[in-house]
């Protein structure tokens, strides 16, 4: 069955969650998309072998897997395990559409890696990715002679790219509302016909992002230049090296079982978790630990144990995690007092309206929540049971399934949307309840 098929099928199901009266779990969760996607594509472009242990396995790498191998790049191996011997740079023109799914990052990194290549490249997807906003990073090929576009004018995908090769150039990012932009200029820059200079002015969301894209580069053999927190210089001709790499595991995955510690005051520890990851989201943490919960860590782990949940206002700018709105949303539904989420704009763009979908599913278990022109607020009380439209966005069904660990009657809609980054998340949650199936 195609994917958009399953999908199709999935809309009708529902996955009812049953409360657990305590919670003591220890888990061992898959690895980064974050770093599976960049890492993926780096080795695509690296002269030679790369080793890549530990890879999530979801909907979003298998759409960018089968990208790379139109792009010119050898992949083997199964599961976490993949062996890909890179393109050393030479982008192949496949001959037909790229699609994407709904993978926004792997859409934006490869809108720059195409560009090396030589002919017409289109990179597209589902509808909602067809919805998602890519002009910046167009504008900043076309500033360097690149004739990229969006297909529809839209200013979002299709992307149309008549390739010749990057000229580099110095490039300028004003008010971006997404740092993958960044990122995929970085990744590619290497490769440009001269230096390149990215310089961020303004606002930039998610730096983490962009931090973790540089550790990424350097692991491969690319240094990167910066000059405060807003210039970056790539020299030219440096070259990408085939090498092994592990991918360390993925704190927003940990997320929600932490999340589960917290509102059913129990215990999950989460191996192959690194506590100093620059993964944004580790910042998650800290949230927590001011809200009431006791955070302990070792050299691959995590362990979050609930407690009485702090009461009062509480206000929290989330610009450097931005998928962990929904897992704090949802603890702050929980919470006695007034939760104010800020610099999060940019959720509106992401596999759903975020924002908008937060808080209709919040007012739907009885909690008053509203937005915000940068965020939202959430009072917290007393959630009740309710159907959850999770309107094909994976954070959202994940986040109010860990609700229905603490009160009776929550139903997930369209439950195997999570396969887009944590196929394996319902199992998951039946070990750590204690209900897995016994074989």
């Amino acid at each position: 069955m195609s994917d958009h098929g399953a999908a199709r099928e999935d809309e009708g199901r529902m996955q009812e969650i049953k409360p657990v009266g305590q919670l003591d779990a220890t888990l061992h969760l898959p690895g980064s998309k974050s770093y599976s996607q960049r890492a993926m594509v780096v080795a695509a472009l690296a002269e030679g072998k790369s080793h890549l242990q530990n890879v999530l396995v979801a909907e979003d790498t298998r759409y960018l897997t089968e990208a790379l191998r139109l792009l010119g790049a050898d992949i083997s191996g199964t599961g976490e395990d993949l062996v890909v011997s890179g393109t050393g740079g030479n982008i192949h023109s496949p001959g037909r559409d790229i699609f994407l799914g709904n993978n926004g990052t792997a859409l934006r990194l490869l809108t720059s890696v195409v560009c090396l290549g030589k002919g017409r490249f289109i990179l597209t997807g589902v509808s909602r990715l067809c919805e998602r906003p890519v002009q910046p990073l167009l504008d900043a090929l076309a500033k360097m002679g690149i004739n990229a576009r969006s297909k529809t004018g839209t200013g979002c995908p299709p992307v149309l790219i008549e390739a010749n090769g990057i000229p580099g150039g110095r490039i300028t990012l004003v008010n971006i509302e997404s740092s993958q932009y960044v990122s995929s200029l970085l990744i590619s820059a290497p490769y440009a016909g001269k230096d390149v200079e990215i310089v961020l002015e303004g606002r930039t969301v998610s730096q983490p992002y962009i931090d973790l894209t540089l550790e990424v580069m350097s692991r491969f053999g690319v240094q990167v230049a910066t000059r405060g927190e807003n210039t970056y210089s790539i020299t030219c001709g440096q070259r990408y090296k085939g090498r092994a790499y592990r991918v360390e595991g993925d704190v927003s995955s940990a997320s929600y079982f932490f999340l589960a510690a917290a509102i059913v005051r129990g215990r999950c520890k989460v191996f192959n978790i690194n506590p100093h990851s620059l993964q944004g989201d580790i910042g998650v943490l800290g949230i927590m630990e001011e809200l009431g919960c006791a955070v302990a860590k070792g050299d691959d782990w995590v362990e979050v144990t609930g407690g009485a949940l702090r009461k009062g206002e509480y206000i929290v700018n989330m610009g450097d995690m931005p998928d962990m709105v929904p897992t704090i949303a949802v603890l702050a539904a929980f919470r006695p007092g007034r939760t104010v989420i800020t610099n999060v704009a940019h959720l509106r763009l992401k596999e759903s309206n975020r924002i908008e979908a937060l808080v209709v599913e919040l007012n739907r278990m009885g909690i008053m929540a509203e937005e915000r022109e940068d965020g939202l607020v959430v009072t917290g009380g007393t959630p009740h049971g309710a159907e959850i439209e999770t309107y094909h966005d994976h954070r959202i069904a994940m986040s109010f399934a860990v609700a229905g660990l603490a009160v009776p009657g929550i139903k997930i809609k369209n439950p195997r949307c999570v396969d887009k980054s944590f196929p394996g998340f319902w199992e998951e949650m039946a070990k750590a309840t204690g209900r897995e199936k016994k074989a």
